[in-house]
């Protein structure tokens, strides 16, 4: 069964519920309104019958007593109806905010493949951190392989010269960019964001670190991260670095993907 139709399964037992639960309640009131007629029918008995007539009085004070039941019987039976009414709005949007996560993820995948510009995949990132994850102030720094140093790419909303060259294994972020182990703190955690950022985020490409993704502030409203953000630092960290390690190479190539004879053997070897 698709998330859609377990969705509209759950929309519709919601509303069953509810449907139930309106009829228990005009029932109750209906059961409270007769109550209050038999009592008093049966304090005009007790008034208008000489002492020894009570055999009436005591029938209709029988069936008080049996609508006094029914009543909290039903009233039971509304309580836990309310409860699966609120167990299923639970589940309803837990399931909403899953299907939400998964929209995102694809569109920001998406996004993220759909061009070999690096600029254009820079402002990709950006809008992804600023209009899902919170993030105001935020750094890309590549590997120079030669030096075995990250060097800063684009700088975010801070002020560049903030942000230097670190080596590898220097530090929290050449740390990361040594294990390949993602760092996440809390937006109060690091009294120095530009050496010690709230979060840092490797970019690897394989099994290959080529840059990490340093997030220095949040947004005011931003309190902390969430599961959801985990779930896109996770695509950040692969896609991202995919994309910008695609970008680069076409750059290279001066945007002509080119084939050679090699390639094709080694493919046909490779497929065979």
């Amino acid at each position: 069964m698709s998330e859609g139709e377990q969705n509209k399964g759950a929309q519709q037992r919601a509303e069953e519920f509810l449907q139930v639960f309106k009829k228990g309640a005009e029932f109750t009131q209906d059961l409270l309104k007769e109550n209050e007629r038999l009592r008093y029918q049966v304090l005009k008995l007790e008034k208008a019958l000489p002492a020894g007539e009570t055999g009436e009085v005591a029938r209709l004070k029988g069936r008080i007593g049996e609508l006094e039941s029914e009543k909290l019987e039903i009233l039971s039976q509304i309580k836990t109806i309310e409860q699966e009414n609120q167990d299923y709005d639970n589940r309803y949007n837990e399931i909403e905010a899953e299907n939400n996560l998964l929209a995102n993820l694809y569109i920001s995948s998406y996004q993220l493949h759909s061009t070999l510009d690096l600029t254009e995949i820079i402002r990709i990132i950006q809008e992804i951190l600023l209009n899902l994850v919170g993030v105001e102030q935020f750094s890309i720094m590549l590997l120079d392989e030669t030096q075995k140093t990250l060097r800063p790419l684009v700088v975010e909303g801070a002020d560049p010269q903030h942000v230097s060259s670190v080596q590898v294994g220097e530090g929290v972020i050449g740390a990361v960019a040594q294990s390949g182990e993602r760092r996440l703190l809390g937006p109060e955690e690091s009294a120095d964001v530009f050496a010690d950022p709230i979060a840092v985020i490797p970019l690897v490409v394989g099994t290959d670190v080529i840059g990490v993704l340093n997030l220095y502030r949040l947004l005011q409203q931003k309190v902390n991260f969430t599961n959801i953000d985990e779930e896109l630092f996770n695509l950040l960290g692969t896609h991202a670095a995919t994309a910008i390690f695609t970008a680069m190479l076409h750059m290279e190539r001066d945007s002509r993907p080119i084939f050679y004879d090699s390639f094709f053997a080694r493919m046909a070897e490779d497929l065979i």
